[in-house]
Formats: structure tokens, C-alpha cells, sequence
């Protein structure tokens, strides 16, 4: 029963520990603006920075911001790297970098190239080429020399994607091919070419493009064999767009700029196009970020071997409003980070790099996150990784009122491992679609009765909601998740690692409330009893679909069976519903007969998916008031047009 939104707290913000989320952002002021115009034929770094006389580009207006300025950006494209100076000093006074009058301003970590020419001296085809098309006739490829001086620095057409640490990569189970790629991304008329590792793969491979060993010459082969002087080609020449040059800047904001192409090498460490480098109280919103090479924005401690010195303050970080698409391994990522606000972006088509083994691939992935709050994103399209990976040792987190769909051959949506000093939270998501990343073909068929008598389930086939490894304490409520290839949930004890706290024993976990929705093979997979579940619904699951996997034999339940041997789901309940999501315009379709049953609402969850609030009783699922009627309706959960009063105060 919806009882309307809250006037004076926003319940959304409330963390699992009872205490509503740390918001620090005031209404800005700026003593100073500096005006930042490429377009404009007085423009010059050597001018005042005033909007009639303008810097050039950004990066010189970042060396002259103080405390308390403002540069404004007019529209054009900067093919530069921003590197702020210095950071502002508080809240009050911070150094604000945002579009004027919010024009389009696009900072490209690439240049563009003009100068082709045949490219001759290398063979096209395999050895053992013996096919018609085994001619180069009609066939054309061209040679681009890189110039010398547009790769000062920093050439990444001489760098492999893979960074110093390489210890954890599983050689045996990847493809390393991605991997020694070189970082350096070729664009035609803004789209992105295909790398090969081999020259005469361009004769199998249109729009694709093939590095010289010593990474000096770029041979390209466009889709159609056209010639390039019809179209703009783009070669990436910088790792980052925004970053600085040194670590630990505060107060810095970064609003409305589309920043593309940045050649990031695969983290660790976490290097963005968009880098806060281990600085704090940063505000980005509203900002695109368009193909980046591996990551899209760090906001952490960039990796584990940097020492947290006394006093060092990581995080406090709003990441608010962003596009986010393309980014190669991960779209946003934070290591040790604190009291971090990450709301209301769309990522895109995170992990199309194929590193997933390298265990940093996400749409959104942290370490050791604290006091942080995660809500109203709209994660889709995850290719082979994760939506959300919180990784170690994270405590008194929320992700609430989160879309997360099409896994596209992902093993998982959310992934929580080793988390157990402290609850986490997870509530009012809807979590939809996971096509699971595995070989369907080691999948053995068991034909009439040969898998009857198996005493614990085959470990080939995945496919997750939600998916816990060494994890303790995590509270699920009132989510919706459906259309699972494995299961809505499973988790497996880490019973070797729990020293240095990498483990745990995968107990006390809480389902509450949840609506779980034709999963493939099971709902819930637990791998002990030691865990509590409790006013759950269950809509067009197969047989056997709540089990507990240990001590053998494998319990595979119905509910009935649930309720009597494990005491979970005395009020939980199986009902009769279709549901139907379109992932391109983000609306859900409900078709329900009557009235889902009302349960007692969780006490630690007093809002729903959209923010309305319960009056202490709610049917299963994250969205209140659903009625026996056909429904369709949009699940977009992002705040659009937030008011200054709804960003500070956290509405």
C-alpha cells in the first residue's frame, strides 16, 4: 500500500546500518569564471580567460583555476588531456569544469589522420591459403605512419592492453589474444575498427585494422573496401581524457562533457578516461563516456599496491547522470573506496575487450566499498562480466532501485564476494535476464532417467541474479529477479581464503520479499541452512527450484517441501503472473490475476523501486500496488530533471 514519498528524509538513503547516507554537496557559488573557446578566432592560452578573450584549450584554463572558479567550455571538439593543477579547497570552494550554457563539448584522446597510402610489402593471406578469393584483387589496405608528434608521450599502438598485474590471469581458461592487443582504438566516421593480431587477417576482416611490431605504422581495411579520404579516421594518442597529473586533488567537479576514445590500459591499476587519481569529493555528472579502451571512470585508490597513508581520505565521490557506453573492461571502478554516491547513470556494453578472467571486468566494479549507496542505475548489456561486482570486504552498502538487464553471455548481474563483517544491502532491483558464460556444449545430456540419482547438481551451467562466494550477512528484499539461465541466487562457502578476510562461510544471508521469476533451473541455491528466507513468491519455476546443495545429498525442493524440512518461507507463496520487459525502451508489462499477497514489509526497507513508501506491509517485488490488471509501465528509475534541492538533500 503506498503511502506517497517522504517530505523530509529520503528513505532510499538510508544504509543498513540505520543511518541515512553521509551527503556533502552544498550549492555552489564561484568567486571566478573562465571562459574556454576553440571555436573562438581571438582564443589563445595566453589570454585572461575572458569569454572575449578565451583560452584555447581546457587544460591551460586547468593550470590557472583556483578554489572557487568555474570554467565554463564552449562548444567545440578539445583533443587534449585535462589536467587540473590543483583541487578546490571545500565543499563552498571547489574548482568547477562544465559546458557553457550546456553546449556540446567533446574532449577526443585521439587525432585525426589524412595521410594513406597503399599499404604493400606484406602478405595477405595464410600460407596455406587455397580459396578464389585468395587474390588481393579488389582488396585494398592502407598504411597510416603515425607522426611523432601527435604520440609524445604516450603511444598506445606500442602498448599491450595488459598493464604490470598479471598475476591472477587464469592462462589456461582465457583467450589471451585481447589481452596482448594493443591499446591504440582506430575509429571511421566515429565508429570503431576491429583489431587482428595478424596482418593477413585483414583479407577475412573488413573495418579492421593491424599494428606493426613496433607500433610506427597502422595498416587499416575499411568495410567495403572504400578508400579512406571519404570518411574521418581517428587514431587514439592519449590514455586519458580528464585526468590529473598528481594524486589526492579534492573538490572537483566535471559536468556535461562527453569524453571519447581514451587508449586505458586493462586495470589493475583502475586508469579512466575520466580519472579522479586517488583524489576525493568529486562531483561528475551528466558527463558521456564514449569508447574507452578499458576503463571509464576510477574513483578510488587505482589498485592494491599503492599504501593508504594516515589521513588519506579515498572516495566521497558523486558520480551522478552519466552515459556511460563502450567502455572495454569496466565502467566504473573504485578501490577502498568510502561514503560513495553512485546514482542515476546508464552504463552500456562494459566488457566488449572479452577480459573477464582478469577479474576487474564490471559495469560497475569496487573494492572494499564502505558506507556507499548505489541506486536508480540502469545497467544493460554487460558483454561476458559482471553489472555490479563488489569485490572484498565491503560493509554497510545499499544497492537499491537499480536496473540491471541482459547479461549478454555473463555468468552474473551482481556478484558480492568475501563481504562478511558487516550487512550489506541489496533491495528494490529488478534484475532481468543473465544468459550465462559457459560452454553449452560440456553441458551432458542425461536422457530418461539418468540424471535422477546424481546426489549434487552439475557445476557446468551459470547464469545468475545475484551471486555470492564467501559472503555473510547480505540482505536481499523485495527484488525482482527473472529470466536467469542457472538460478536468481547462488552462493558457495570460500572456506581456505578467510585469511586475510577473503572468505567466509556463506551463511546468514536474508531473503525477504523477493519475486523470482522463470529461472532456468532454480530460484534459490543455498549452499547450507544457515541462512533465513522468508515471504518470497515464486512465478513458472521447474521442478526442484529452492535447494540446499550441503551437506550431501542435494535437497531439490518446491515450496511445500521448503517450508517443512527448512523452516524458510512460512508465509512465502507461488503465484500466477507474466511479466514482460523491453530492454530497448525500458517498460515492463504485467499481466496479474487479482492481488499478489501483503507480508509484513522488511524493517530496514521502507521504500519501494520508484521511492513510494509502504505502510508496513507489501506484496512481494520491488514495485507497491501492482493490481489484477494488465500494466504496462516505464521501469526507468533515473531522477532526469533533479532540482538542486533534490541533489543536495538527496531526494
Amino acid at each position: 500500500m503506498i503511502i506517497g514519498m517522504a517530505e523530509k528524509e529520503d528513505f532510499s538513503a538510508q544504509l543498513p546500518n540505520g543511518k541515512m547516507f553521509a551527503f556533502w554537496e552544498t550549492q555552489q557559488k564561484y568567486d571566478f569564471e573562465i571562459h574556454v573557446d576553440n571555436n573562438n578566432p581571438h582564443a589563445s592560452d595566453q589570454n585572461a580567460g575572458t569569454i572575449e578573450r578565451p583560452f584555447k584549450t581546457i587544460n591551460a584554463a586547468a593550470q590557472a583555476a583556483t578554489p572557487g572558479t568555474r570554467v565554463l567550455i564552449h562548444a567545440g571538439t578539445y583533443r587534449e588531456t585535462v589536467q587540473p593543477a590543483i583541487g578546490g579547497l571545500s565543499p563552498e570552494k571547489m574548482i568547477s569544469y562544465e559546458t557553457y550554457q550546456g553546449e556540446e563539448v567533446i574532449i577526443k584522446a585521439s587525432v585525426e589522420v589524412k595521410d594513406f597510402k597503399p599499404s604493400v610489402g606484406w602478405r595477405l593471406f595464410p600460407f596455406e591459403w587455397k580459396g578464389e578469393a585468395g587474390t588481393a584483387e579488389g582488396m585494398r589496405v592502407w598504411e597510416i605512419e603515425l607522426d611523432p608528434e601527435d604520440f609524445k608521450g604516450y603511444n598506445p599502438f606500442c602498448a599491450v592492453n595488459i598493464i604490470h598485474d598479471r598475476l591472477f590471469i587464469e592462462y589456461d581458461k582465457t583467450d589471451m589474444t585481447p589481452y596482448l592487443n594493443r591499446r591504440g582504438m582506430v575509429f571511421v566516421d566515429g565508429k570503431p575498427m576491429k583489431q587482428v593480431p595478424l596482418y593477413n587477417q585483414l583479407s577475412q576482416n573488413e573495418n579492421a585494422y593491424w599494428v606493426e611490431a613496433n607500433g610506427q605504422k597502422v595498416h587499416i581495411r575499411l568495410a567495403g573496401d572504400d578508400d579512406p579520404q571519404g570518411h574521418v579516421i581517428e587514431l587514439s594518442n592519449r590514455e586519458q581524457c580528464f585526468a590529473p597529473k598528481v594524486p589526492f586533488l579534492p573538490y572537483i567537479r566535471v559536468k556535461g562533457l562527453t569524453l571519447a576514445h581514451a587508449a586505458t590500459g586493462a586495470p589493475v591499476p583502475q586508469r579512466g578516461s575520466l580519472s579522479c587519481y586517488r583524489g576525493h569529493h568529486w562531483i561528475i555528472e551528466d558527463c558521456t563516456i564514449d569508447w574507452s579502451n578499458a576503463t571509464g571512470i576510477d574513483c578510488g585508490n587505482e589498485c592494491w599496491h599503492h599504501p593508504v597513508s594516515e589521513g588519506q581520505i579515498i572516495g566521497n565521490t558523486i558520480i551522478r547522470r552519466n552515459t556511460i557506453k563502450e567502455a572495454g573492461v569496466c565502467g566504473i571502478a573504485g578501490m577502498f573506496v568510502r561514503d560513495m554516491l553512485i546514482e542515476d547513470n546508464i552504463i552500456l556494453g562494459t566488457g566488449w575487450q572479452r577480459m573477464e578472467l582478469s577479474w576487474e571486468a564490471g559495469g560497475i566494479k569496487v573494492h572494499n566499498a564502505v558506507d556507499t549507496l548505489i541506486r536508480r542505475n540502469v545497467i544493460k548489456e554487460c558483454i561476458g562480466c559482471d553489472a555490479l561486482w563488489m569485490d572484498v570486504g565491503n560493509e554497510n552498502c545499499r544497492v537499491t532501485s537499480n536496473l540491471f538487464l541482459d547479461g549478454i553471455d555473463s555468468r552474473e548481474h551482481i556478484f558480492i564476494e568475501c563481504s562478511r563483517d558487516a550487512e550489506n544491502l541489496i533491495d528494490n532491483n529488478i534484475i532481468w535476464n543473465v544468459e550465462g558464460r559457459y560452454d553449452k556444449r560440456a553441458v551432458p545430456a542425461e536422457p530418461g532417467s539418468s540424471g535422477w540419482y546424481k546426489t549434487t547438481e552439475l557445476e557446468v551451467r551459470n547464469g545468475y541474479g545475484i551471486y555470492l562466494e564467501g559472503t555473510d550477512r547480505l540482505r536481499m528484499v523485495n527484488n525482482l529477479i527473472g529470466k536467469c539461465e542457472k538460478a536468481g541466487f547462488f552462493a558457495k562457502v570460500v572456506a581456505f581464503r578467510l585469511w586475510p578476510k577473503r572468505g567466509g562461510t556463506s551463511r546468514e544471508n536474508k531473503f525477504f520479499n523477493n519475486l523470482f521469476y522463470q529461472c532456468g533451473e532454480a530460484a534459490i541455491i543455498l549452499p547450507n541452512e544457515h541462512n533465513q528466507a522468508q515471504g518470497n513468491a515464486y512465478l513458472k519455476m521447474p521442478p526442484g527450484y529452492l535447494r540446499v546443495m550441503y551437506p550431501e545429498p542435494e535437497m531439490c525442493l518446491d515450496l511445500a517441501t521448503w517450508q517443512e524440512f527448512c523452516g524458510f518461507d512460512r508465509n512465502g507463496y507461488v503465484c500466477d503472473m507474466e511479466i514482460d520487459i523491453n530492454s530497448a525502451d525500458l517498460t515492463m508489462e504485467v499481466v496479474l490475476q487479482g492481488e499478489l499477497p501483503e507480508a509484513k514489509a522488511d524493517e530496514e526497507v521502507r521504500t519501494d523501486y520508484f521511492g513510494n513508501r509502504d505502510d508496513g506491509k507489501r506484496a512481494a517485488g520491488p514495485i507497491i500496488g501492482l493490481t489484477g490488471r494488465k500494466a504496462r509501465f516505464s521501469i526507468d528509475p533515473r531522477k532526469h530533471n533533479a532540482t538542486d534541492a533534490d541533489i543536495i538533500h538527496g531526494g
